[in-house]
């Protein structure tokens, strides 16, 4: 959600040369992204050596400025060391200091209105005196496919001797208990996807062990019901890599999931999304300029820091039913 700040500098500002700093796991988000000219990607672990041999490469660049879009630790210490003549970040509690300018990273506007992640993202841009409207704000910008990446979609896609279906993505990964919508209500969903319009469903997810376990309780669940269910799932959580799930979106009838890094990479496409929402607001984190449905309940405790539910049920989630989600699906199909 980084990415419309970025296209921001480089329409405002066409003769700067832009690097994105960003760690290994998802180096292939920026990497093409035709408004940047250098990728600096670092392990997610770091050892203190290491860290000190990034932070002489950063300073080898003479920067003349570096936004801080993360504000976590590493991120923080590597902008105060960067030698940059302009350090810019959020004005985080212990962490102010460190920047020369400092924007509150707010959820709500002076009106008491909510702030999108995006937006809170391209102030920083505005912090470095470049003006803008908000609907000067341009959609999420990832890179294409290699010629490689396209072929390898194209093939899990084509299907030979028969009238191709439809697909629709289903992302069947959750992070953590409070987003995950569970294993009875995703395979409802399926069956109602398959047996009522036909489409053949393409699961996929991270190669976490959750995420592989919950694909194999789906294809089992599945498996004890008609059989045609089986035959129009298709299983590739952990075998895509992020641009591969973003061609293989695009290249679909819709996306459904939970608030995610997969939805937000589906924003990116011109493929509709089904979205379901428990802990967080969409308000914050809702697919940024995409043609999509929001599903979420009206519950006192939204939202929550997702570290204990007050009810134990995690209700703002569960209450979100097969039947409400395959409705606003029927929508795009």
């Amino acid at each position: 959600m980084t990415t419309p700040a970025v296209t921001l500098l480089k329409t405002r500002l066409p003769d700067a040369s832009l690097t994105y700093l960003v760690e290994e796991p998802y180096r292939r988000l920026v990497e093409r992204n035709p408004c940047l000219d250098r990728v600096l990607a670092v392990e997610k672990n770091q050892n203190s050596r290491d860290f000190a041999k990034l932070v002489r490469e950063v300073r080898k660049a003479h920067y003349d400025a570096l936004l801080d879009f993360h504000g976590g630790p590493r991120a923080s210490w590597i902008t105060f060391f960067s030698r940059a003549r302009l350090k810019v970040g959020y004005s985080i509690k212990n962490k102010g200091f460190l920047y020369d300018i400092r924007i509150p990273r707010g959820w709500e506007d002076s009106q008491g209105g909510f702030i999108h992640s995006v937006v809170n993202h391209a102030n920083l841009v505005r912090a470095l005196g470049i003006p803008f409207e908000e609907a000067d704000i341009p959609p999420l910008n990832l890179p294409s496919p290699t010629e490689e990446e396209a072929v390898r979609i194209g093939s899990i896609l084509e299907v030979r001797g028969t009238l191709q279906p439809k697909n629709v993505v289903l992302h069947i990964g959750a992070g953590n208990e409070f987003r995950d919508w569970g294993i009875k209500n995703i395979t409802a969903l399926i069956q109602r996807l398959v047996e009522r319009t036909g489409v053949r469903v393409i699961l996929v997810g991270s190669a976490s062990a959750g995420d592989k376990k919950a694909e194999a309780d789906i294809l089992k669940a599945a498996a004890s019901g008609p059989a045609e269910i089986s035959k129009k799932i298709l299983p590739l959580a952990g075998t895509l890599n992020l641009i591969e799930i973003k061609e293989l979106i695009a290249r679909s009838a819709l996306f459904i999931g939970p608030d995610s890094g997969p939805m937000h990479i589906a924003a990116s496409t011109p493929t509709p999304i089904v979205a379901y929402f428990g802990p967080t607001l969409p308000a914050h984190f809702a697919p940024w300029r995409a043609k999509a449905i929001i599903l979420e309940k009206d519950i006192d405790c939204r939202p929550c820091k997702q570290r204990r539910c007050l009810s134990a049920d995690y209700r703002c989630l569960q209450t979100i039913t097969p039947d409400e989600v395959f409705a606003a699906a029927k929508t795009f199909l």
